[in-house]
């Protein structure tokens, strides 16, 4: 009981001391102005970063293509019975991957531990 009481009386002198120095020690505090500042300046538009979208229909499908500056970095291809999915080149090759939007990208690894 003596060592709780003890333990409960350092305790508060050592609040008590930090909330005297965090006081003590600040000679430089300003007030906040009472009006914030305004927002940084927006980026202007630059209608070249735009995509250009081309919709192309086709009997099954339809696919719309994304060119930035005249390179193509996505298709979205909608199938007329089925959900879309997006054929993205994500390393600007040439090479487009498929992604579909209820992929979350995790593989579960799946391997044949033993066969008998």
């Amino acid at each position: 009981m003596r060592r709780l009481s003890l333990l409960a009386a350092s305790l508060s002198l050592l609040v008590c001391a930090g909330a005297a120095f965090a006081q003590a020690g600040r000679t430089d505090l300003q007030p906040l102005p009472a009006v914030p500042p305004p927002p940084p300046e927006m980026v202007p538009f630059d209608a070249a970063m735009e995509p250009q979208v081309t919709i192309k229909k086709r009997e099954n499908e339809t696919v719309e293509e994304y060119r930035v500056n005249g390179k193509l970095y996505m298709l979205k291809v909608t199938p007329n019975h089925g959900v879309p999915y997006y054929l993205v080149d994500d390393q600007g090759d040439g090479t487009f991957s498929r992604k579909d939007p209820v992929d979350s990208g995790v593989r579960v690894p799946m391997w044949v531990i033993g066969t008998f």
